[in-house]
């Protein structure tokens, strides 16, 4: 598996198969946006624009064109947005005589420049997640590095100058997504090939809270009380689950061959318009909750 991807475990193996899933590097120019590998997704603070991270740097979805960020060109990995930042990981474009990997960074400009906080040349973290509301940065590590003395889930709130880990207790195995709560840093969700588990004390221990089948992607609603999940069982599956009853409710996806939710992200300028990335690499909008969807890329061609 390229190390570049974030770990998607059995889902990994069907979509090797798919002319959607190719991890080539593709040209790109102003007018055709191509989006390689995707690796994060989130709005911007005023919700205006969508961006997404991915192989060659961030591409920008505002006003119905695409467009790509004037930032650096990074092979971004973990991206996520808070209120007032946007956080990642990853591995410096050539030339930009950054250190491989980035560690942790943070934009405040939606990532058009980047300053460094922690673990530079030591870490790349594939799953970090923010608390849109709070200062809290979740990782998961799979190594030790000077900070983090042994491999698993670690949090900081102080931009990665201390970190903690995670006891995670009644969590086993290899985590496939992490989501923090808007509002609440303790409360972080992680999902794996069983399903999705929550911590109310910052992952020290887990309750499982939807099993049965592998958690793809994991995303906690601005309201504070739902997480939308995304999951793969011979047809893809988007539900959103109160974390605190268990009540779940489906939501109607858009026709997709062989594809799933990869990433989530809600507008927070309008709550109920969300967006989604699929493995494939398409791009989808729902303006009104998940009752319709507009298709805005396909196949990793912005539309």
């Amino acid at each position: 598996m390229n190390p570049c991807h974030r770990p998607i475990l059995v889902f990994a193996l069907l979509l090797t198969a798919l002319p959607g899933a190719t991890h080539e590097a593709r040209a790109q120019n102003a007018e055709t946006v191509t989006l390689t590998d995707v690796h994060g997704l989130s709005y911007s603070p005023d919700g205006k624009s969508l961006l997404l991270a991915h192989h060659h740097g961030i591409a920008v979805y505002a006003a119905g064109k695409w467009s790509r960020s004037s930032g650096p060109q990074h092979d971004y990995m973990g991206f996520s947005a808070t209120k007032d930042h946007f956080y990642s990981s990853g591995h410096p474009a050539p030339g930009s005589g950054l250190v491989n990997p980035m560690g942790l960074m943070r934009s405040n400009d939606a990532g058009k420049s980047w300053v460094k906080l922690s673990l530079e040349g030591e870490s790349d973290f594939h799953l970090l997640a923010t608390s849109y509301g709070a200062n809290a940065v979740y990782v998961y590590n799979p190594g030790p590095n000077s900070k983090m003395k042994a491999p698993g889930i670690h949090y900081t709130l102080n931009n990665g100058f201390v970190w903690n880990r995670a006891q995670a207790s009644g969590f086993n195995g290899a985590p496939t997504s992490l989501a923090v709560h808007p509002s609440d840093p303790k409360v972080v969700a992680i999902g794996s090939k069983d399903g999705l588990y929550l911590s109310t004390n910052s992952g020290d221990s887990f309750r499982a809270i939807a099993t049965g089948q592998q958690t793809l992607a994991a995303f906690f609603d601005l309201d504070g009380t739902h997480l939308l999940v995304s999951s793969y069982a011979g047809a893809p599956a988007l539900v959103r689950v109160n974390w605190k009853t268990g009540a779940k409710r489906s939501l109607t996806l858009p026709p997709m061959a062989r594809d799933a939710v990869a990433y989530i992200a809600q507008n927070p300028a309008n709550r109920i318009e969300y967006a989604i990335a699929t493995f494939g690499r398409s791009v989808y909008i729902t303006r009104d909750g998940g009752q319709s969807w507009q298709q805005i890329a396909r196949d990793g061609k912005g539309l």
